[in-house]
């Protein structure tokens, strides 16, 4: 089994859930980055505890590997090489000798074997035809953060609003979710951990784009200019100081190997290029390069309560979470379109392009699904003030105007409605989304 997917998402602690819950003999080695014969020496005492041998000796990491594939002959046996990326590095040719063991036990060996690791590069090359692993791998499993409904299990005390504001922080990342304290507000929570000198996760971003990218300046040109809400390539290239074209391709097809960041067409012009959209995928690298990063001096020689007052609070509010709470509601109406809970199953989900003939300008609809019957708009407000019958006659004047033809426009409001139902239209309130 291949395992992978960014870091904190919670791979390792999966898999030791699982041998938690497994009464089959296991070994979960996490592989270090050092020598060959410090991994081996590591392994070998591992095995030794679990089946009381003494201290062990072996050649190589192959005789390690060897005599499990051996042992598992008579006596079923799981094991776990987390951080293969790190051994893989560390012992040439590690993949093919893999490979030979696989094939000369495949008959008679009950060892299940589980790579795991947060390179995503890496791990996916073990899948490609020229790696000796290929057609070796019976599951592959890439795990993806978690959604908001399954985030804000980790902090059901909070309001419904406060569980959008806190998602739009620390994504579906388990470990950032974990941290989050339900003793101290929103407000409290993001200081603590993101937004002050020596916070918990200050450096989390940094040090995970460096991990991967060697390059740094020009991952950090690209996100600051994503984080401002450029999403054109050429609006990137202009705004961030990345010295060539060729040098922005590289660092955004990385951050999209990452899954840090996505591309984006809109679903009725997919495979227009020039229509495409980059994003940030990744909350808490939205948040750090649209405010910590872009104000990290300040954030160094200021209170924080006094920096989050001036450079965070208002737009916070008025910008970053109604722009959160966009993508927040896409999620929403997937969960529901996969429980069939929906007036007509969409097949498409995404941005909608348009062009406006009467003002000579065009642009983007942000919530737009399409299924058998046609378009549906959705119209989406994180105000206090609920929506109104002339909010939505406005919002429908401007949908026709630019040619964009709905049977049915839906309407989500973190405030309510004040308006009257009508055959053609989907009032979805908040409170749905956590039911």
């Amino acid at each position: 089994m291949l395992i992978y997917g960014r870091r904190r998402v919670g791979k390792s602690e999966l898999i030791k859930q699982v041998l938690r819950e497994s009464k089959v003999k296991s070994i979960y080695y996490e592989s270090k980055q050092t020598t060959e014969m410090n991994n081996v020496a590591s392994l070998s005492n591992l095995i030794s505890e679990l089946y009381n041998y003494p201290k062990l000796s072996f050649d190589n990491f192959e005789a390690v590997l060897d005599f499990l594939f051996q042992k598992a002959v008579n006596d079923p046996f799981i094991f776990v090489l987390d951080e293969y990326p790190y051994l893989r590095a560390a012992i040439p040719g590690l993949d093919s000798i893999l490979q030979t063991l696989i094939d000369k036990y495949r008959d008679n060996s009950s060892l299940k074997l589980i790579l795991c690791g947060s390179f995503i590069d890496v791990m996916k090359s073990l899948l490609l035809s020229e790696n000796p692993l290929y057609g070796r791998v019976d599951r592959t499993i890439d795990l993806k953060p978690m959604d908001y409904y399954e985030s804000s299990l980790f902090y059901p005390g909070y309001s419904n609003e406060d569980k959008i504001r806190l998602y739009s922080v620390f994504g579906g990342i388990p470990y950032y979710n974990k941290l989050i304290d339900s003793s101290l507000s929103v407000r409290e929570n993001i200081i603590a951990l993101i937004a002050s000198s020596d916070a918990r996760l200050e450096n989390e971003v940094s040090m995970y784009l460096r991990s991967e990218i060697s390059k740094i300046s020009n991952a950090n040109e690209v996100f600051e200019a994503l984080s401002r809400g450029y999403s054109r390539y050429s609006d990137i290239l202009s705004q961030s100081h990345v010295t060539s074209a060729p040098a922005m391709v590289d660092v955004l097809e990385k951050l999209m190997r990452m899954e840090l960041v996505r591309k984006e067409s809109p679903i009725n012009d997919e495979n227009n290029k020039k229509k495409t959209g980059y994003y940030i995928s990744d909350n808490l690298s939205l948040f750090y390069y649209r405010y910590c990063f872009r104000y990290a001096s300040q954030l160094s020689i200021m209170d924080s309560d006094v920096f989050y007052n001036k450079y965070i609070r208002d737009d916070f509010e008025n910008w970053y979470v109604p722009h959160c709470f966009e993508a927040i509601c896409k999620q929403y109406l997937i969960r529901q379109n996969k429980r069939g809970l929906l007036p007509e199953v969409f097949e498409k989900i995404g941005k909608y392009y348009y062009n406006d003939p009467k003002t000579k300008t065009n642009g983007e609809f942000d919530v737009v699904t399409f299924d058998p019957k046609g378009y549906t708009f959705y119209e989406v407000k994180f105000r206090k003030t609920p929506v109104t019958d002339r909010l939505i006659r406005d919002e429908i004047r401007q949908v026709n105007e630019t040619g964009l033809y709905c049977y049915q426009y839906g309407f989500i409001s973190r405030s309510g409605f004040e308006a009257k139902p009508q055959s053609n239209l989907l009032f979805i309130s908040l409170d749905e989304f956590y039911l």
